[in-house]
Formats: structure tokens, C-alpha cells, sequence
């Protein structure tokens, strides 16, 4: 089974996320589908299932491997390199 190569690295606690949603739909006048927060910096994104796929957008940029969830009730992280579940 493949495993995630960068959860060592990240932060411990998580870092505070930046903003309550995502500023780039804010900006874009969209409408986030369900948020991410980077376990890097702290960008809350959107996801792809949204117009916009900021979440995906940031990893881009950014090269921050991980995100988890910023949604209430749920506590998945993903690897955006390894294309894994951490």
C-alpha cells in the first residue's frame, strides 16, 4: 500500500486557518462545494468538485503537499503528491 512521504513533516498542532472559506471564491463571486484547509499555512480552499478547485489551485502554487478537511464532523487528510489518504 502506498504511503504518504510528507505527514512527518508537517506542523504539529495544525496551523489556524486564514480565513472562514475561500477567498478566491469570495474574489470570483462563487460558491465553494466543501473546503479544505492546508496543513502547511493554513489556506482555506475549495475543492474540485467547486468552479474553482482553489484547494488544488494553492497545492499548485504552492507545492504544500497535504490538506485536510474543513468541514464540521469529518477528519480526513489528503497527499496531494503521493495521491494518498494520510
Amino acid at each position: 500500500m502506498k504511503q504518504c512521504t510528507h505527514a512527518d513533516a508537517l506542523p504539529h498542532p495544525d496551523p489556524e486557518p486564514l480565513s472562514e472559506t475561500c477567498p478566491e471564491c469570495l474574489r470570483d463571486g462563487t460558491h465553494p462545494v466543501q473546503l479544505r484547509l492546508c496543513l502547511t499555512c493554513g489556506h482555506v480552499g475549495c475543492c474540485d468538485s467547486s468552479p474553482g478547485r482553489h484547494a488544488t489551485e494553492h497545492h499548485k502554487d504552492s507545492d504544500h503537499p497535504i490538506m485536510r478537511t474543513f468541514e464540521p464532523g469529518e477528519n480526513w487528510r489528503w497527499c496531494f503528491v503521493d495521491h494518498v489518504l494520510v
